[in-house]
């Protein structure tokens, strides 16, 4: 509305999140129930109370046509059903409702926190003893006739609860690299075992018992998720270098282009089709698992500028979404002077942000070497990992398990990445000799003539290209596209 003090949205802007933080919350199990039979001439029936449902799983699977976590992120809590309660005429109550999580292929699932009730009460009672466990009435296990008082229960024997889930639980702590499409979800957290009936405590001493058993409380997991494969190819340039217009012609997205820099303040992601089915292909392409490769997808990332990797400009944090693409393509502006010193000026930042990846691994790792345990080694330590001391049944935080922050994943060097440069703008005038300049260049460091941009060692050795294209006519864009699937396949 014209006037108004508020800024209008841009709705078709890309919403992008590469890493976010989950809290995964299994379903509790529905409580039994206590009932009897009642019918004409039949003065004190049989218990006949149902049991509970089973609470819901959490599963996660890995699908292709996902390219990023902003819609779980925005969630950041997923619960499970809970199951129903049991009801009489033996009628057991509805298992709750299962919770299927999907992400792009790519995503590294890394466990930060657990708390399950269902293992520490099982670590408790694997200490104790026969005597010290029966007869123990609680509030929190069992459930009494309506008009009972727990002291009529004082001295009666409660039966030992043995129980286990009906799925098994993955043990702590979670780590899973899904680098490839799921045909079947992989189970994250396991629902709870629902409460038993009066039925099932029928005996000598008790022919109609009046108590049930209690749900048992669904675990609790919070997990990161980090995008490890960000795209099939990269485009890494300085702003303003025709990123984002190169992208719009190669795929259907709609990137915000723009003649002034920094128009891209986020990674926007494209999807090349290769093959519609609606006749021949445009390219014959596979993957490496044999299935024929009908699209690639494509990450404009944002523009990088002097002393980038000393988190200048947009930072270190555009820098990582360079080492989660597979392919590097290399963008220079033939019109914005010397395309041959701006590959070194983009390969400079990259070798350096590189090397400082290198420093923090080795610290990571020095400071891994000190494995000191506060608490227990069991796999269900929530002492240890939620940092919580239980007392009496409250739970007192002495560190919220939140704050604790996951080493980062260590991922292929970028110098180890095939890349390939493309030259934009290649329709202006008087930029055929800075294009030959940029193609001189790549051969000699084909040849071995010229060392490589980056100065490092053990960098990837294959065959250069220095494609030409205008962005904005669409020309020469398609010979990206054939360059890519070559070096996706080797």
């Amino acid at each position: 509305m014209e006037g108004s003090s508020h800024d209008t949205y841009d709705y078709r802007a890309t919403v992008f999140t590469d890493k976010c933080q989950l809290t995964l919350a299994a379903g509790s199990g529905g409580h039994g129930c206590i009932s009897f039979l009642r019918e004409k001439f039949i003065a004190e029936g049989p218990a006949n109370g149902g049991d509970g449902g089973n609470g819901g799983n959490i599963y996660i699977q890995a699908v292709r046509g996902e390219t990023s976590l902003h819609k779980l992120a925005r969630r950041r809590i997923i619960k499970a059903g809970r199951g129903k309660n049991g009801q009489g005429k033996a009628k057991g109550g509805q298992r709750g409702e299962d919770v299927l999580v999907q992400v792009p292929v790519g995503t590294v699932v890394r466990e930060v926190a657990r708390r399950d009730p269902v293992a520490d009460e099982e670590e408790r009672m694997a200490g104790a003893t026969e005597d010290e466990v029966r007869g123990q009435w609680r509030r929190d296990k069992w459930i009494l006739y309506p008009g009972s008082i727990p002291s009529d229960y004082a001295t009666a024997e409660f039966p030992i609860l043995k129980r286990s889930r009906i799925l098994a639980q993955t043990p702590a702590p979670i780590h899973l690299d899904l680098s490839t499409p799921m045909e079947t979800p992989m189970l994250l957290a396991a629902g709870a075992v629902g409460g038993l009936g009066n039925p099932y405590f029928v005996s000598k001493t008790y022919p109609r018992p009046k108590f049930a058993t209690r749900g048992d409380p669904g675990m609790t997991v919070t997990v990161e998720l980090e995008l490890k494969l960000l795209a099939d190819i990269g485009f890494v340039g300085l702003p303003n270098a025709g990123k984002s217009t190169l992208l719009r012609a190669m795929s259907r997205s709609r990137a915000r282009v723009g003649s002034w820099a920094f128009t891209t303040l986020q990674p926007n992601i494209g999807t090349v089709v290769l093959d519609n089915h609606q006749g021949r292909p445009r390219f014959a392409a596979s993957r490496a698992t044999g299935e024929p490769r009908t699209q690639f997808s494509v990450a404009d990332i944002p523009g990088l500028i002097r002393d980038a990797h000393k988190d200048r400009g947009l930072g270190l944090g555009f820098l990582r979404h360079v080492e989660r693409a597979q392919v590097l393509a290399f963008i220079v502006d033939l019109a914005a002077g010397d395309a041959v010193q701006a590959l070194k000026d983009l390969w400079h930042e990259l070798a350096a942000f590189e090397r400082l990846r290198g420093m923090e691994t080795n610290a990571q790792t020095e400071s891994r070497m000190i494995n000191w345990k506060a608490f227990g080694s069991s796999p269900s330590s929530a002492s240890a990992r939620d940092a919580a001391v239980a007392k009496d049944g409250a739970g007192f935080v002495i560190n919220p398990s939140a704050s604790q922050e996951l080493p980062d994943l260590i991922l292929k060097p970028i110098s180890t990445k095939p890349w390939l440069v493309v030259a934009t703008k290649a329709d202006m005038e008087d930029t055929q000799e800075n294009f030959a300049r940029l193609q001189s260049y790549l051969n000699s460091i084909e040849s071995g003539d010229e060392s490589h941009p980056s100065n490092l060692k053990n960098t990837w050795q294959g065959k250069l290209a220095a494609i030409p294209v205008s962005a904005i006519r669409g020309e020469g864009v398609d010979r990206i596209s054939e360059w890519t699937i070559s070096l996706l396949e080797d």
